[in-house]
């Protein structure tokens, strides 16, 4: 088995498929994580068929993604932004020779970063007791090898990313996350429940 395949089994082991389809209506978003071998938040849209969907075309409208060119491994489970928006994150992988053209109205640069950055202590920093988050802050420092560009990576685009490099590299990271790592879909599941609650 190659490296893409045992990541996308081990990545389709978390997949919610529809079991969070029982939520009351709120706005939601999907965010596209595009794995390759080698961030993205979009609104709900009325004529989106599922957060797949939405994510798919998102990506086409921001980067210049085709939904084809994008092979579907998972949606994990829905967390709330900052804003209070139900984000669905949908990983999949895209080949590594794409050429993003971004829209300059919605994305201010792309960039590559490898997934094992998410989980390393060097240049991570957290923040406890932020407003309006249930867990610490996760923010990452990174610098394009390609351009020389320094980027802040940080909020909900940190905290999925650092989530999807522990589930797909089956790897601790050297920091505190700030969720369950044994068993994250349960400890997701319960903070959900917890912010529906106070609704």
């Amino acid at each position: 088995m190659n490296l893409k395949e045992e990541t996308v089994a081990t990545l389709k082991r978390f997949d919610i498929g529809d079991k969070f389809s029982y939520l009351p209506v709120l706005p939601k978003a999907s965010v596209l994580i595009p794995l390759f071998v080698r961030d993205l938040l979009s609104s709900r849209d009325p004529s989106d068929r599922d957060d797949v969907d939405t994510a798919l075309r998102e990506a086409q409208e921001e980067i210049g993604l085709p939904p084809d060119q994008v092979e579907v491994v998972c949606t994990l489970f829905p967390v709330f932004s900052k804003r209070g928006l139900l984000v669905s994150p949908v990983v999949g992988f895209i080949k590594e020779t794409f050429t993003p053209t971004p829209n300059p109205s919605e994305v201010s640069a792309v960039f590559a970063v490898p997934l094992d950055f998410f989980t390393r202590e060097k240049d991570h920093c957290i923040t406890h007791g932020v407003a309006g988050m249930t867990g610490p802050l996760h923010s990452f420092y990174f610098r394009d090898p390609a351009s020389g560009s320094q980027y802040h990576i940080f909020g909900l685009t940190a905290m999925l990313a650092t989530l999807v490099a522990v589930l797909a590299l089956k790897k601790k990271p050297q920091f505190d996350v700030g969720f369950d790592l044994v068993d994250p879909l349960a400890f997701f599941k319960k903070i959900l429940h917890k912010r529906l609650s106070k609704l």
